[in-house]
């Protein structure tokens, strides 16, 4: 998938299809919290989303603390948010039920 920068109007239609997540101020970034039933559910979550990351050659930020995990994503080397962005926020939320 390219690592082309999305513009404003391309990130506003992305996020239309992902609700729960949202633009990080700087508009270079969406972010989500995940809370699990428990640290093994939080973690497992993280083990498929390391999966698909790899996968993709595109790793997100993180944090995990007991049953909550944060995300932000965003492309790096594009300055910004790329489809790729997208295709992992959309598998995070499938893995997340």
């Amino acid at each position: 998938m390219p690592r082309t920068r999305l513009a404003p109007p391309q990130i506003k239609t992305a996020l239309k299809k992902l609700p729960l997540w949202k633009l990080v101020k700087s508009g270079k970034a969406i972010e989500r919290s995940f809370q699990f039933k428990n640290f093994s559910e939080a973690f497992a979550f993280m083990t498929r989303s390391a999966m698909k990351a790899e996968k993709m050659d595109h790793h997100p930020e993180w944090a995990n603390v007991y049953n909550k995990v944060v995300v932000t994503l965003n492309t790096h080397d594009a300055g910004g948010l790329t489809a790729l962005d997208f295709e992992l926020a959309k598998s995070m939320d499938i893995y997340c039920k």
